[in-house]
Protein backbone atom coordinates (compact mmCIF):
# COMPACT_ATOMS: atom_id res chain seq x y z
CA UNK A 1 0.00 0.00 0.00
CA UNK A 2 1.19 3.45 -0.56
CA UNK A 3 0.84 6.78 0.82
CA UNK A 4 -2.91 8.43 0.84
CA UNK A 5 -3.34 11.24 -1.29
CA UNK A 6 -7.08 12.41 -0.80
CA UNK A 7 -8.10 14.93 -2.72
CA UNK A 8 -7.95 17.39 0.30
CA UNK A 9 -6.92 16.99 3.52
CA UNK A 10 -10.23 16.77 5.24
CA UNK A 11 -11.73 13.93 3.15
CA UNK A 12 -13.55 12.19 5.46
CA UNK A 13 -14.47 9.49 3.52
CA UNK A 14 -11.11 9.13 1.87
CA UNK A 15 -9.55 9.28 5.31
CA UNK A 16 -11.70 6.50 6.96
CA UNK A 17 -11.58 4.22 4.06
CA UNK A 18 -7.70 4.49 4.24
CA UNK A 19 -7.66 3.93 8.07
CA UNK A 20 -9.43 0.80 7.99
CA UNK A 21 -7.72 -0.97 5.06
CA UNK A 22 -4.63 -0.44 6.98
CA UNK A 23 -6.05 -1.28 10.07
CA UNK A 24 -7.60 -4.56 8.86
CA UNK A 25 -4.24 -4.78 6.92
CA UNK A 26 -2.28 -5.15 9.99
CA UNK A 27 -5.27 -6.95 11.71
CA UNK A 28 -5.16 -9.99 9.17
CA UNK A 29 -1.38 -10.35 9.29
CA UNK A 30 -1.24 -10.62 13.02
CA UNK A 31 -3.92 -13.13 13.09
CA UNK A 32 -2.32 -15.08 10.24
CA UNK A 33 0.21 -16.37 13.34
CA UNK A 34 -2.62 -17.84 14.28
CA UNK A 35 -3.86 -19.48 11.63
CA UNK A 36 -7.48 -17.25 11.76
CA UNK A 37 -9.13 -14.20 9.96
CA UNK A 38 -10.47 -11.30 11.06
CA UNK A 39 -13.44 -13.01 10.85
CA UNK A 40 -13.02 -15.80 12.76
CA UNK A 41 -11.41 -13.59 15.51
CA UNK A 42 -15.05 -11.50 15.43
CA UNK A 43 -16.83 -15.32 15.63
CA UNK A 44 -14.60 -16.52 17.89
CA UNK A 45 -15.14 -13.64 20.34
CA UNK A 46 -18.43 -12.88 20.18
CA UNK A 47 -19.78 -16.77 20.77
CA UNK A 48 -17.17 -16.62 23.59
CA UNK A 49 -20.25 -15.35 26.10
CA UNK A 50 -22.56 -18.63 24.83
CA UNK A 51 -25.85 -19.19 24.00
CA UNK A 52 -26.04 -17.38 20.50
CA UNK A 53 -27.06 -18.97 17.67
CA UNK A 54 -24.95 -19.01 14.52
CA UNK A 55 -27.09 -16.23 13.31
CA UNK A 56 -27.14 -13.97 16.12
CA UNK A 57 -22.95 -14.31 15.95
CA UNK A 58 -23.32 -13.74 11.88
CA UNK A 59 -25.35 -10.44 12.78
CA UNK A 60 -23.41 -9.25 15.19
CA UNK A 61 -19.99 -9.41 13.43
CA UNK A 62 -22.00 -8.43 10.14
CA UNK A 63 -21.48 -11.77 8.23
CA UNK A 64 -24.18 -12.65 5.59
CA UNK A 65 -25.52 -16.64 6.12
CA UNK A 66 -23.38 -18.48 3.61
CA UNK A 67 -20.02 -16.52 4.81
CA UNK A 68 -20.90 -17.74 8.22
CA UNK A 69 -21.53 -21.02 7.16
CA UNK A 70 -17.55 -21.39 5.85
CA UNK A 71 -15.83 -19.60 8.73
CA UNK A 72 -17.64 -21.96 11.12
CA UNK A 73 -16.83 -24.84 9.44
CA UNK A 74 -13.17 -23.95 9.03
CA UNK A 75 -13.30 -23.16 12.96
CA UNK A 76 -14.82 -26.38 13.64
CA UNK A 77 -12.13 -28.23 11.62
CA UNK A 78 -9.35 -25.92 13.42
CA UNK A 79 -10.86 -27.30 16.60
CA UNK A 80 -11.62 -23.82 18.04
CA UNK A 81 -15.33 -23.82 17.68
CA UNK A 82 -18.35 -26.48 17.77
CA UNK A 83 -21.94 -25.82 16.87
CA UNK A 84 -24.41 -27.65 19.04
CA UNK A 85 -28.39 -27.86 18.97
CA UNK A 86 -30.44 -25.09 20.29
CA UNK A 87 -32.43 -26.66 23.59
CA UNK A 88 -35.22 -23.91 22.72
CA UNK A 89 -35.26 -24.40 18.83
CA UNK A 90 -34.37 -27.64 16.57
CA UNK A 91 -33.90 -25.67 13.62
CA UNK A 92 -31.22 -23.48 15.26
CA UNK A 93 -27.55 -24.38 16.21
CA UNK A 94 -25.13 -22.67 19.10
CA UNK A 95 -22.06 -21.79 18.48
CA UNK A 96 -19.67 -22.93 21.44
CA UNK A 97 -15.82 -22.02 21.71
CA UNK A 98 -13.76 -24.93 22.54
CA UNK A 99 -10.45 -24.72 24.74
CA UNK A 100 -8.32 -24.44 22.19
CA UNK A 101 -10.58 -22.25 20.38
CA UNK A 102 -10.71 -20.01 24.01
CA UNK A 103 -6.79 -20.37 23.81
CA UNK A 104 -6.48 -18.81 20.27
CA UNK A 105 -8.76 -16.14 20.93
CA UNK A 106 -6.59 -15.05 23.98
CA UNK A 107 -3.26 -14.57 21.36
CA UNK A 108 -5.66 -12.69 19.42
CA UNK A 109 -7.05 -10.59 21.92
CA UNK A 110 -3.47 -9.80 22.39
CA UNK A 111 -2.47 -9.09 19.30
CA UNK A 112 -5.26 -6.49 18.89
CA UNK A 113 -4.56 -5.13 21.38
CA UNK A 114 -1.17 -4.29 20.56
CA UNK A 115 -2.33 -3.38 17.50
CA UNK A 116 -4.22 -0.51 18.96
CA UNK A 117 -2.13 0.42 21.20
CA UNK A 118 0.80 0.79 18.78
CA UNK A 119 -1.99 2.92 16.45
CA UNK A 120 -3.32 5.28 19.27
CA UNK A 121 0.68 5.79 20.53
CA UNK A 122 1.66 7.83 17.65
CA UNK A 123 -0.98 10.49 18.89
CA UNK A 124 -0.22 12.60 21.69
CA UNK A 125 -2.11 11.58 24.94
CA UNK A 126 -4.87 14.70 24.74
CA UNK A 127 -5.18 14.17 20.82
CA UNK A 128 -5.99 10.34 21.26
CA UNK A 129 -8.63 10.80 24.25
CA UNK A 130 -10.58 13.34 22.14
CA UNK A 131 -9.99 11.02 18.82
CA UNK A 132 -11.80 7.76 20.75
CA UNK A 133 -14.68 10.06 22.02
CA UNK A 134 -14.97 11.40 18.67
CA UNK A 135 -14.58 8.30 16.24
CA UNK A 136 -17.12 6.63 18.89
CA UNK A 137 -19.73 9.39 18.63
CA UNK A 138 -20.04 9.19 14.78
CA UNK A 139 -19.82 5.28 14.88
CA UNK A 140 -22.76 5.17 18.06
CA UNK A 141 -24.24 7.92 16.07
CA UNK A 142 -24.42 8.83 12.57
CA UNK A 143 -22.36 6.57 10.90
CA UNK A 144 -24.38 3.78 13.03
CA UNK A 145 -25.14 2.14 9.97
CA UNK A 146 -29.07 2.96 10.52
CA UNK A 147 -29.56 5.91 8.82
CA UNK A 148 -30.87 6.06 4.99
CA UNK A 149 -29.66 8.29 2.04
CA UNK A 150 -31.97 11.00 0.58
CA UNK A 151 -33.63 14.22 1.46
CA UNK A 152 -36.10 12.95 3.79
CA UNK A 153 -33.42 11.73 6.32
CA UNK A 154 -31.36 15.13 5.97
CA UNK A 155 -28.73 12.80 4.85
CA UNK A 156 -26.47 13.90 1.69
CA UNK A 157 -25.28 10.60 -0.24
Amino acid sequence: MTSPSPGRPSDLMFLLSWASHALRAEHAAGLAELGISPRAHCVLLRARVGGLTQRQIGELCGVDKTTMVVTLDQLEAAGLARRVPSPTDRRARLVEITAEGERVLGQAQEIAARLEQDVLATLPDAEREVFLRAIQRLVGERLSGGGVCGPASGSVC
